[in-house]
């Protein structure tokens, strides 16, 4: 992964909003969720709610479909991953962290 790339992803999710909705997103899984659903659950105001989903969308760590009228907001696993990767084998000056 690019450096502009990890900076970008561990900004977008140093924001408390942003995390809280990152992780209902994570724990959903690859049915993903509506704004409606996500602003309800966290209790955030869609104006807010928007600010941050399109900040993480951003970032390539949440993805938005279309499914009629609804946009579903989801994880983007694989972007989750290799950030994951990228901060595990370069932690502890290269080495793979125990």
């Amino acid at each position: 992964m690019e450096e502009k790339t990890i900076v970008d992803q561990l900004g977008a999710l140093a924001q408390p909003h942003r995390l809280r909705i990152f992780r209902a997103l994570v724990v959903v899984g690859q049915s993903g969720l509506t704004p409606g659903t996500l602003a309800d659950s966290l209790g955030l105001a869609a104006a807010t709610l928007s600010f941050h989903l399109k900040e993480l969308t951003r970032s390539a760590l949440v993805t938005q479909t279309r499914d009629g009228r609804n946009l579903i907001y989801r994880a983007d696993f694989d972007q989750m991953n290799a950030l994951i990767t990228y901060l595990s084998a370069n932690c502890c000056e290269g080495p793979t962290c125990p």
